[in-house]
């Protein structure tokens, strides 16, 4: 953790986007721990595309200087409660912070802005955890690794039986395209959305695809694979310090037949290597699922993730996991549910599990 200055921190909380907003930017820049979830542009972009407001816990020395911070969205749904999450549909992010003092400030502040606003529970999805809050473990892994220094040897990281694989997409006849226009944005929520809906989950509303790409500009695009032109599977992905991340990617149900999902990942690959990038961050995944298997035989090794959660007096923590029992019969049904009814019920169920 970062350490930078010696005073005792003193926390507050604000409503983004703050009156200094250049200061925030200049301290996720300077961190070496910061993620593209800490930043102004991800949280200014989850408030304009869901309207959930965003509160930014600080904390600063006697000086003013800024040596921490914990942005936190208010996530509010009529179906899973509410909760204040950093950051709101984030698989990263949490405390943000010079050292171990001006964390427990901040976890401090994040409690006391909880209960001002009536929100019985907070919920941080990165480190440090904070003494004393619930912990969660065992559920998600985190699967990232450095990139190999060329195409060739790229193909040769990957584990004899999925390289096969690789190599047949390769050699397919599919193409691949990038970018950020209409066209390719139609396509990529088109495929994203009949693959969550084949899940039986709902999907997230268009507007949280477009709000993210207009706010990274250069550092976030779409890469899709087609057969005859036809979209068959498609992932949007951001780039931060050198790091690719597919954030949000799905295929069709012809997808595993045409072995497009291989193509896209290894596309990626060489697409970021070409932006500079040096390392691969595949994303998390529940432990026992397909997608945790499926990293894994890419060579993945996964990594453990804790999360921590705080909660008021007598309150327990809600449940957004569509693997859990409660949701069983629900999520039968949405796989049945025609796609355009999944795609106009879906965003406003989606939009509250943040």
């Amino acid at each position: 953790m970062a350490r930078r200055g010696v005073n005792a921190p003193v926390s507050s909380f604000t409503a983004a986007p703050l009156s200094d907003a250049a200061a925030w930017d200049s301290y996720v820049a300077a961190h070496a721990q910061a993620t593209p979830f800490h930043t102004r542009e991800w949280c200014e972009a989850i408030t304009k595309a869901t309207g959930h407001r965003c509160h930014l816990v600080t904390a600063r020395d006697a000086d003013g200087t800024l040596t921490g911070l914990l942005p936190l969205h208010h996530i509010r749904s009529p179906l899973f409660g509410q909760a204040l999450v950093g950051s709101g549909f984030a698989v990263g992010g949490g405390i943000l912070a010079d050292n171990e003092a001006v964390a427990a400030t901040l976890a401090g502040g994040a409690a006391d802005m909880a209960r001002s606003l009536g929100v019985p529970s907070v919920e941080l999805r990165g480190s440090p955890l904070p003494t004393g809050w619930q912990v969660e473990e065992g559920v998600y892994a985190g699967f990232a690794r450095d990139l190999a220094s060329d195409d060739d040897a790229e193909l040769l990281a990957i584990p004899r039986k999925q390289r096969a694989e690789v190599r047949k997409a390769l050699e397919s006849g599919l193409t691949v395209t990038t970018g950020r226009s209409e066209q390719e944005r139609r396509d990529h929520y088109r495929i994203y959305a009949t693959s969550v809906r084949n899940l039986g989950t709902p999907v997230f509303p268009k507007a949280l695809f477009d709000a993210v790409l207009e706010a990274f500009g250069d550092d976030a695009d779409i890469l899709t694979v087609r057969e005859e032109g036809r979209a068959v599977a498609s992932v949007l992905s951001l780039y931060w310090r050198g790091t690719v991340m597919p954030y949000w990617g799905g295929g069709t149900t012809d997808a595993r037949r045409l072995r497009a999902n291989e193509l896209m990942y290894f596309a990626l690959m060489r697409h970021a290597h070409a932006k500079g990038c040096t390392r691969f961050d595949f994303g998390r995944s529940k432990l026992g699922t397909g997608p945790f298997a499926y990293k894994k035989n890419w060579g993945f090794e996964p990594q453990p993730l804790t999360y921590a959660r705080w909660l008021a007096p007598g309150e327990t923590a809600r449940d957004t996991n569509p693997n859990s029992a409660k949701y069983r019969l629900q999520v039968d049904l949405w796989k049945k549910l025609p796609l355009w009814a999944a795609n106009r019920i879906g965003p406003l169920i989606a939009r509250g599990l943040g």
